[in-house]
């Protein structure tokens, strides 16, 4: 028979179970942000203290989830990890769409992004970089605040959800800063089929985005052509506009989305 006090402790070993792996998670979500970190860092990020964090760090490179540069003794996602992203990545079937960004990406000579929204955030989920000497490098795993993303934008411009609520934060002196703008943005996005960030985020890059829709018209990813300023004039974001709308369409016929019975499951 078992006794109260069995079950109790059963359950105490289940809570610090539950605890520890939070904690590695923690630990593993920090990296999506900062790709490289030391153990102050990673601290700072998970808001643990460094003796926790050197024992969680140790036990992922111990598992291939983390590992250490022998140069810099700072750490960065292993094999482990990526292994588990590319296999996420085939099974929602988004690796099909790659060889369409990378057709694109050699049309525009630009570098090209597909993400899909978590949250407040747009997630980048495939990416091809640019050839050219001067580019800007976003890589998968990367999350750009969606306010000032052309990707975000074009995610809640094709949603059938209500408008959530977005810090606004001005990240650059171009940065929309007030819902009601955002409002009309995303208005001027759902007309012409694409959006457009000119140097909202970073300063000196800018970017067009499509949607990928499903049959019933909502976004479930975007895809982005990036590069400099310098080069993304209003004229040939124009030209490229078509471009990416087309490649966007592209891929949701490769993954089947334009098929009700597809989305519906």
């Amino acid at each position: 028979m078992t006794s109260d006090t069995d079950i109790a402790a059963k359950s105490s070993k289940s809570v610090a179970g539950t605890k520890a792996i939070d904690r590695a998670l923690y630990v593993l979500s920090s990296f999506v942000a900062t790709p490289e970190q030391g153990i102050t860092e990673i601290a700072a990020h998970a808001d643990l203290s460094p003796s926790t964090v050197h024992r969680i760090v140790q036990a992922l490179v111990q598992s291939g989830y983390l590992e250490q540069s022998a140069e810099t003794d700072r750490y960065h996602l292993g094999h482990a990890a990526h292994v588990l992203g590319q296999s996420a990545r085939e099974s929602w079937g988004y690796d099909r769409a790659l060889p369409i960004l990378e057709r694109i990406g050699s049309l525009t000579g630009e570098s090209v992004n597909m993400g899909i929204a978590d949250g407040n955030e747009v997630v980048v989920l495939l990416r091809v970089e640019s050839v050219q000497p001067l580019r800007f490098d976003q890589p998968a795993g990367s999350r750009i605040s969606m306010h000032c993303s052309s990707m975000g934008k074009t995610l809640l411009a094709f949603s059938n959800e209500p408008l959530p609520e977005l810090s606004y934060n001005q990240i650059t002196p171009t940065s929309i800063t007030t819902e009601a703008d955002f409002i009309k943005e995303l208005a001027k996005t759902k007309k012409r089929g694409y959006a457009i960030d000119k140097q909202e985020s970073i300063p000196g890059v800018s970017c067009v985005a499509a949607p990928v829709l499903d049959a019933e018209g909502t976004a479930v990813a975007a895809i982005a052509v990036q590069g400099p300023t310098v080069r993304m004039t209003r004229e040939r974001i124009a030209a490229i506009s078509d471009q990416v709308i087309t490649a966007a369409n592209e891929i949701r016929d490769t993954l089947g989305l334009d098929k009700l019975s597809n989305v519906s499951g």
